[in-house]
């Protein structure tokens, strides 16, 4: 059976530096492999994030400022990567369990996805992701 890690992956942003500094840009389906629906960034952070899956959204998560590390399992195997450069971020495809920890005081995390937010639909156990994996 394919495990949801074996899509994971770093990708390298498209960035442009000159005197004036640096500059990057994705574009949905051109760097980043789905259509961007949903942008939201967390900031200001000061605890854990993650502790969920979603089963349909494929998420692109970046370190804009400052630094954390990203977990993520398949409830068997587990991976780790720092984000720490804006210009490299981390493919998501759907159903990854990921948590976000050792996040630096100006850290901001942006996350693009492929689907607007269904809350009804996110995985929030790892038990229960465990069971929908079996199941699927």
């Amino acid at each position: 059976m394919k495990s949801p890690l074996d899509g994971v992956r770093l990708l390298d942003v498209p960035t442009v530096r000159d005197d004036r500094g640096a500059l990057s840009a994705l574009e949905g389906g051109r760097h980043i492999p789905f259509a961007v629906a949903r942008v939201f960034y967390m900031h200001a952070m000061t605890a854990d994030r993650g502790g969920h899956a979603h089963p349909r959204t494929e998420q692109c998560v970046l370190a804009v400022a400052g630094s954390f590390a990203v977990t993520v399992t398949d409830g068997r195997d587990t991976a780790a990567y720092r984000l720490d450069d804006p210009a490299r971020g981390l493919y998501l495809p759907p159903m990854v369990f990921l948590d976000i920890r050792d996040i630096s005081p100006d850290a901001v995390c942006l996350v693009l996805a492929s689907t607007h937010y269904e809350p009804k639909s996110v995985i929030r156990s790892l038990d229960v992701y465990r069971e929908a994996l079996a199941g699927a």
